[in-house]
């Protein structure tokens, strides 16, 4: 059986990993399956959002432990291309968080967009307790997403994050019923998947870069740019402006 299942409905794509058994633990057969997957839905032109969850009780508890044992620096990397993917993905991305996200599974959750978590969402370094530094860019996702405080209360002195904490911090977008999870992220995907997919591209690239930009003049000159590109597009002529 895959360990990777995709779902498509509306235009919003679900991509679970399946391995509930092992926690969804990441091997190299379930990142080479995930990227496969995100791959083939980036390329195709019907989809317009994606969401990231786990199968049973788990998002992800990070690398299988078979797969640390002995790890070199390419098999470090080959587990590092899940979480990378999905950084590097133009789509909007929603991370599901049902459950413990560990380790590279925390990693897989900070490179998506946005992080919807259930109550029972567990966000958790666990490198040091292991006897691992952390890794795949784990202290820069981190500190990125809910600063210096909170990422070193995290990764140096252990602290796990429940669902209603994570979004009291800010590391989650907000914090739902176990039940309403899916719902809730399918209902949040639908949004953007309702507007124009490359004007969505745009948006999101235009974002990613806002943190490289000196001034908000800069920033002005950039948005400019491309919003007389979308001013040039029938669909907003169409709609009667905004």
């Amino acid at each position: 059986m895959p360990d990777v299942q995709t779902s498509v409905v509306d235009g919003v794509a679900t991509i679970t990993l399946d391995r509930p058994e092992r926690r969804n633990a990441l091997t190299h057969d379930l990142v080479d399956e995930f990227v496969a997957a995100i791959d083939t839905l980036e390329a195709d032109p019907g989809i317009r959002a994606i969401v990231i969850t786990g199968a049973g009780s788990t998002f992800c508890a990070g690398a299988d432990l078979g797969v640390l044992q002995g790890a070199d620096e390419t098999a470090l990397r080959g587990i590092y291309a899940s979480f990378l993917r999905v950084g590097r993905i133009g789509l909007p991305t929603i991370a599901a968080v049902n459950g413990p996200a560990v380790g590279a599974g925390l990693n897989l959750a900070l490179a998506c967009d946005i992080r919807l978590a259930a109550e029972s969402a567990r966000f958790e370094a666990r490198f040091l307790h292991l006897g691992l530094h952390p890794g795949g860019g784990h202290t820069w996702l981190l500190r990125r997403a809910v600063g210096p405080a909170t990422a070193a209360a995290v990764v140096l002195f252990g602290e796990a994050l429940d669902g209603p904490r994570a979004a009291e911090v800010g590391l989650a977008w907000r914090c739902v019923p176990d039940a309403e999870l899916a719902a809730q992220a399918a209902a949040l995907a639908a949004r953007v998947a309702r507007a124009p997919r490359d004007l969505v591209v745009r948006a999101k690239a235009t974002l990613a870069g806002a943190a490289a930009l000196d001034d908000h003049d800069e920033a002005v000159e950039v948005e400019l740019g491309q919003q007389l590109w979308s001013l040039e597009r029938s669909r907003f002529a169409d709609s009667g402006g905004a």
